[in-house]
């Protein structure tokens, strides 16, 4: 289609942006914590701050992509998160922080924006399908690259330079990524029709909201607390008015029938699975990985900078998995390929459990389920777009960010459950975790990617599909 690569080409910059953002921040914890004058522990509000913004705001703004045009929401998303990431740079206190932290949480809108705008501008070209699952891949890659570069920068500078010098590039990076949008992709016309769900807002706000609160209240006060157990069950419960009020309205925030469908819920399943390795596992590896073998009995004994060395190795082969899911759906069929790559994250996870004491074995593991995790990065949103109709991309695509956001939530509490009697993971030191935490940690990400591969099989083997494209003799 004449001009859909450029427009990947300036969409490639949003997504290093993005990249840069999620890898930037995280190698000077201690440094900001200082800057700030609070304690690396409460660095925890941070996370869950933005875990709980993102859930929130991304069913609106998808549902808003598809009645006012992808592009216009995908700008205004990245205007807020440039001036939220401003903010971080000359915010003076933890408070004002915590609230620029958190709306900075609206860049996890832009990857399934993104791929609506491809799906959208692929529409004509018989190949809808197979297109946005090439440009898919190679966003997902760049977001990768961006995380490698955003943690090396910010790892380099945080040591010879200022603070807020410091603070200061992801919010230049993301102000140059909304010029690429601006003057780089062109708007595509709105297909849906009707208004945003306000009501089904202020319920599934409520619903998230509580629940996610629940989950923070478990890491921060622990298994025992009957509080915190209390609010996660009255979240669970908010949700049934919140269904019933959607399946009532002629259009919904969210569209339950819709993901109930054959070729939906197994995805959205999937991406709610696959959140709690890609999201809840990676502070567990961490500190696993620098835990000295002859002090507590397990662990690598390794240094920051071989946990950097381990994280980089799972990014590139990230972006591997990404690149290669053209070629694995056209090899496999996209369904199959959806599939292998859950299988490789399975498989990934489960070596830990056995093959746990030596350094190749780490890096092998980790890069058995980077793989896998870069290829269901970018196949989800678009396999979500292929199952949607037109006028529910931008809703889909969404959806498997949210589920994969509040996935990544339940596990991270999991873990911290599993790891610590006080119910959050000591990043001191001070505790050491037994080693039968981490092996809960690995079986349960491994176990939740057997999971998703097992409900891929209830899609119609056609489903992620062009009509043109030919059925491979796996896909049976």
């Amino acid at each position: 289609m004449p001009g859909l690569w450029t427009v990947v080409g300036f969409l490639v910059a949003v997504e290093v942006a993005s990249g840069v953002l999620q890898g930037y921040y995280t190698p000077i914890i201690p440094q900001i914590a200082d800057h700030l004058g609070i304690q690396d522990a409460s660095f925890n509000w941070f996370e869950a701050a933005q875990l709980i913004v993102s859930a929130l705001v991304v069913p609106v703004l998808a549902r808003l992509g598809d009645l006012v045009g992808h592009r216009r929401v995908l700008l205004l998303s990245t205007v807020v998160t440039a001036l939220a990431s401003w903010a971080l740079a000359f915010t003076p206190s933890f408070s004002t922080f915590l609230v620029a932290w958190a709306v900075q949480g609206f860049y996890v809108v832009w990857l399934p924006l993104e791929v609506s705008i491809i799906h959208r501008r692929t529409a004509h070209t018989g190949q809808q399908a197979r297109l946005t699952r090439r440009a898919a891949g190679f966003l997902v890659a760049a977001l990768e690259l961006g995380v490698v570069v955003g943690a090396l920068t910010s790892g380099a500078l945080v040591d010879s330079t200022g603070m807020r010098v410091v603070l200061m590039l992801p919010a230049v990076v993301v102000t140059l990524s909304l010029v690429a949008i601006w003057f780089g992709v062109s708007d595509t016309e709105p297909v849906a029709e009707g208004g945003v769900d306000w009501t089904g807002f202020a319920l599934v706000t409520v619903a998230l909201g509580v629940l996610m609160g629940g989950l923070v209240l478990i890491r921060l006060d622990g298994p025992d607390s009957l509080l915190a157990w209390g609010v996660v069950v009255l979240g669970l419960l908010a949700f049934v008015p919140f269904v019933r009020a959607e399946l009532a309205h002629p259009e919904p925030l969210v569209d339950v029938r819709l993901l109930a469908t054959p070729g939906q819920w197994p995805v959205q399943l999937t991406a709610f699975l696959f959140g709690m390795s890609v999201l809840g596992a990676q502070i567990p590896l961490s500190t696993y990985a620098q835990s000295d073998p002859a002090v507590v009995g397990y662990g690598l004994g390794a240094s920051s900078g071989f946990v950097s060395t381990l994280i980089g190795v799972y990014v590139l082969t990230m972006v591997a998995g990404a690149l290669l899911l053209p070629a694995a759906s056209r090899w496999l069929g996209p369904r199959h390929a959806l599939l292998v790559a859950c299988l490789l994250v399975a498989t990934g996870y489960g070596l830990w459990i056995p093959f746990h004491d030596g350094t190749g074995q780490a890096l092998l593991n980790m890069a058995i389920a980077g793989v896998g995790s870069g290829a269901l990065v970018a196949a989800l949103p678009a396999a979500a777009a292929a199952a949607a109709p037109a006028d529910r991309t931008g809703f889909a695509t969404g959806m498997t960010n949210t589920t994969k956001t509040v996935g990544g939530a339940i596990a991270s509490s999991i873990f911290a459950i599993a790891l610590s009697a006080t119910g959050s993971i000591d990043t001191e030191g001070s505790v050491a975790a037994p080693l039968s935490g981490y092996l809960v940690v690995w079986a349960v990400c491994s176990a939740s990617a057997l999971l998703a591969a097992l409900s891929l099989l209830a899609v119609p083997r056609r489903a992620f599909a062009d009509p043109a494209e030919p059925t491979p003799p796996s896909a049976i």
